[in-house]
């Protein structure tokens, strides 16, 4: 069963992170599951030196993944043709503990398709490998295929992921494999 939820993605990088944390975690609340944000937790005052900081994010963040029951992603591309590289070693981190992973990204297509359409700068000339000469992975999936295997991946925003992943439930269904 799903009570708690990690809430991973860029989220926390928005101006309005803190808002956009009750956001989500009233709209969990709302089908009856805890959310947890990272930015739930603050770093101690006393801990001022950014090395230190970042450490004692990693372990508070790694502390909510580990109470979770299971992790809801932000997968959308940051920055770039791909997701938050901290999200994505969220997710992988949750997928080796055995827990349910559920992402959620903005449309349809494939990785390669996403990437021409939001990103066409980041493509050579010949539309199948990058500016730099490297391939574009496509298999019909709508990001890297280590993040779609594992996680069913929703088109649609943290609500439609949330619907998908309390249809999943009612199926019967404990999480994605």
């Amino acid at each position: 069963m799903i009570r708690s939820l990690y809430l991973a993605g860029p989220d926390v990088f928005r101006p309005d992170a803190q808002a956009r944390g009750r956001e989500l975690k009233a709209l969990c609340a709302g089908f009856g599951i805890e959310g947890l944000f990272p930015l739930d937790q603050e770093v101690p005052p006393g801990i001022t030196d950014p090395a230190a900081q970042a450490g004692w994010i990693y372990r508070a963040n790694i502390g909510l993944i580990e109470r979770a029951d299971a992790v809801l992603a932000n997968l959308d591309f940051f920055r770039g043709p791909e997701p938050d590289s901290g999200t994505c070693f969220e997710v992988g981190y949750a997928v080796a503990k055995g827990k349910p992973v559920f992402g959620y990204i903005p449309e349809r297509g494939s990785f390669a398709e996403r990437i021409r359409e939001r990103h066409p700068q980041a493509i050579g000339p010949d539309g199948v490998l990058d500016v730099h000469g490297w391939s574009i992975e496509e298999f019909g999936l709508p990001l890297n295929l280590m993040l779609s295997v594992p996680a069913p991946l929703v088109v649609g925003d943290a609500r439609a992921a949330l619907a998908h992943l309390v249809r999943y439930l009612a199926a019967g269904v404990q999480g994605p494999r």
